[in-house]
């Protein structure tokens, strides 16, 4: 955002000040948390269920985490606007070089997206329980409580899937499976083996 948004390329410059907010604020929450809790089980894990507490994790945990969202989501807006715009400049002059470079760009863009998005879906679930939980203690909802800890829970696998199921993550896997039987094979039908793409790669 800095970079593209703002046109600075002093980016790096702020490192010290990351390290001082990232680890200052987790510190601060830290401190805070530990004030007053019993560090009880439950669904206020680590806080105490009484209202005080609930409270307390509302501010130290589910605040941040939708302050994040919404900065994440906010920023990946103010830089695909700004990269749409550098796209429509290079299509009006026909840099062919150019659009070709952006494509490349907007993918890793698109990643970049679905940041926030996991954000949400991991933790929409526990957000609403909690809330729920806070105006109705000790009704609870099962399904709601189900998907609360099974989204959480999936948070590493949306991330790998998001950034790590690329296309030479695919083709290992389907190389791996070539030592299956065919039944196997069949669930990456759209991956071609090595010796294929090197016969077509050949060609060109």
């Amino acid at each position: 955002h800095r970079t593209v948004v703002k046109h600075k390329t002093d980016v790096e410059d702020f490192g010290s000040v990351f390290h001082l907010y990232v680890w200052g604020t987790s510190l601060a929450m830290t401190v805070i948390r530990s004030i007053g809790s019993d560090y009880g089980l439950g669904a206020w894990c680590w806080t105490e269920n009484a209202r005080t507490g609930k409270v307390t994790h509302f501010i130290t945990f589910y605040a941040p985490l939708w302050g994040a969202i919404l900065y994440n989501g906010f920023t990946y807006y103010q830089v695909n606007r700004m990269l749409n715009n550098a796209t429509r400049m290079a299509v009006g002059m026909s840099d062919r070089s150019y659009q070709f470079d952006t494509g490349a760009e907007k993918r890793a863009l698109n990643k970049w997206g679905y940041y926030p998005l996991i954000l949400i879906g991991s933790w929409a679930f526990g957000t609403i329980n909690r809330m729920y939980d806070f105006v109705n203690p000790g009704h609870r909802i099962f399904w709601l409580s189900f998907a609360d800890v099974l989204f959480a829970g999936l948070m590493g696998l949306f991330n790998s899937i998001a950034y790590g199921l690329n296309s030479s993550v695919r083709r290992a896997i389907a190389e791996r499976f070539d030592m299956y039987p065919e039944r196997f094979r069949r669930m990456f039908p759209a991956i071609k083996p090595r010796s294929q793409q090197d016969q077509e790669l050949a060609s060109l």
